[in-house]
């Protein structure tokens, strides 16, 4: 099943599918010439709906594209965190993004939005069409609508929190459509949508797991989870019963995995969160797939610069790197700060595989891949095939942790949750009544902040809670005059959202104004 389905997402991506206009590859079509082939003719049978539902898995990897010289997309989510820097400080908007000025013409900017509404048109489209195709196996084609609903529902959450009210498109559009010009839709209406969609996937009869690669029952509940959590905090503050929807939530999945902990759990080891033998399994609940044979791991930016960590030598890489504060900042001991050991390296072996070297600081190994850039005495397969975590089990047990104590105060399974990443950190955790619900809070966070980080989360739970961990107090400053130690900049009220780009503003008078603080059009 998986070969299937990776040969779909593989054709997906090789034949271009659009879904917005002429469908061009041959394989999944008998009838009729490709050039004549629209949307409406296109969904007739059930390899047609796997192959869209494929084209929407492939447009989330918008999220590693290029974003100019030395940058990725992704960087605009660790960029503004302040736990990262830049050793190559040679693309103006990745400068733009650390010295907090990025504005609506800001490349990572424009590309999210444009990948995340390419991601929601894709979803649609399947949404819409799939349920009029016939004969199909009724629980096949529940399957792929519940997929396709997770996947706009994801969508939708990294959006409506990059830029607030926004564009809630939930039909297939042409330029004769009413809505083609859309308004801008107020947040709780389009968080209804993500929680009704999520709600959809989750009765939608898919598998706990999935080895494949493909939406699973876990990262479902556990996004769901999420998006309660996100909640019960800022903007929408609907507090305490949505702490309890996140906890009951992310119960579920603790639940599963304790009984089942072969197939749920954490990894015993720091290597098996980037190694390829383990992706799609045990602690990665949902992950974006990569192969070289259609699209590599875009994560490079984090290599350390003109250190000749790969096979490839040195390379002109380390546009984000851990800050020495962030760094610094974790406890004596932890085992996420061990060389070669966790998360960040401070050694590494010539050209991949040769004589070990020193580093001369600490860098970010959290995705690095030993298959294919060599490790000890090893020569790299020269192919990344490392696919990037999305929902890990590790934070399931961080939001059931946070989102319990917020019900009421620290109980035992919240504090068991809490715990297990500790442990396996090597970090010895106080008991259980040393805690009140203020010191287990912040404790939580402080977790959140090491084991989530350099994952596209920081940023969000900075958001959440207006709140930013401070390196120096080990403490949690306000979100607004907050010093993000990477650039000596501080945060800014218009910092809570992202600037629109300003071409949707120039071509859709309808969105009306800039979001506040920015320059408008």
């Amino acid at each position: 099943m998986r070969s299937k389905f990776v040969n779909y997402i593989n054709r997906a991506l090789l034949c271009g599918i659009a879904l917005t206009g002429p469908f061009g590859c041959t394989e999944f079509l008998k009838e009729q010439a490709p050039s004549n082939l629209t949307p409406d003719s296109f969904y007739t049978i059930p390899d047609h709906a796997e192959a869209a539902l494929a084209s929407t898995y492939a447009s989330l990897r918008f999220m590693g594209d290029g974003a100019g010289i030395f940058s990725s997309n992704w960087q605009l989510l660790e960029a503004l965190t302040g736990t990262s820097t830049t050793e190559t400080a040679q693309n103006s908007d990745l400068n733009n993004l650390y010295g907090l000025v990025h504005d609506g013409n800001t490349a990572h900017v424009v590309n999210y939005w444009n990948g995340l509404y390419r991601v929601i048109a894709n979803a649609n489209q399947v949404i819409e069409k799939v349920p009029g195709i016939t004969p199909m196996d009724a629980a096949q084609k529940t399957k792929i609508i519940g997929e396709a609903r997770f996947l706009r529902a994801s969508a939708y959450f990294t959006a409506v929190r990059l830029w607030g009210n926004i564009p809630l498109i939930t039909k297939p559009q042409t330029a004769a459509s009413d809505d083609f010009l859309p308004a801008r839709a107020a947040q709780e209406d389009v968080y209804k949508v993500i929680v009704d969609d999520l709600l959809v996937a989750e009765a939608a009869g898919l598998a706990w797991m999935d080895a494949s690669g493909r939406v699973n029952l876990a990262a479902v509940k556990t996004q769901l989870a999420k998006v309660y959590l996100t909640m019960a905090g800022f903007p929408l503050s609907k507090g305490a019963s949505h702490y309890k929807l996140a906890a009951d939530k992310a119960l579920e999945v603790i639940t599963y995995a304790n009984a089942n902990p072969s197939t749920i759990n954490l990894f015993t080891t720091y290597d098996d969160v980037h190694r390829e033998s383990t992706e799609n399994r045990v602690e990665h609940l949902f992950m974006l797939q990569y192969n070289t044979t259609v699209a590599g791991n875009p994560m490079d930016n984090f290599f350390p610069n003109f250190k000749p960590v790969t096979y490839n030598g040195p390379g002109g890489t380390g546009s984000s790197v851990p800050t020495a504060a962030f760094y610094n900042s974790y406890e004596p001991g932890d085992l996420r700060t061990k060389d070669q050991a966790g998360y960040f390296y401070t050694t590494y072996f010539t050209n991949g595989n040769g004589a070990p070297f020193a580093l001369g600081a600490p860098y970010v190994f959290k995705h690095f891949n030993r298959t294919a850039n060599g490790t000890a005495g090893v020569a790299g397969s020269r192919q990344n095939n490392l696919n990037v975590p999305q929902i890990r089990f590790a934070e399931t047990l961080l939001i059931y942790a946070e989102a319990q104590n917020e019900v009421g105060s620290p109980t035992q399974a919240a504090y068991d949750a809490f715990k297990r990443i500790r442990d396996r950190a090597t970090l010895t955790t106080p008991a259980l009544g040393a805690y009140t619900q203020a010191t287990f809070r912040e404790a939580v966070w402080r977790e959140r902040w090491r084991e989530l980080c350099y994952e596209q989360i920081t940023w969000f739970d900075m958001v959440r809670l207006r709140k930013v961990y401070n390196e120096k107090t080990n403490g949690f400053d306000n979100f607004v005059g907050h010093i993000n130690l990477s650039s000596n900049q501080a945060l800014q009220e218009k910092h809570l959202l992202l600037p629109l780009p300003k071409q949707e503003l120039l071509n859709n008078p309808n969105l009306k104004t800039q979001n506040p603080g920015y320059p408008g059009v």
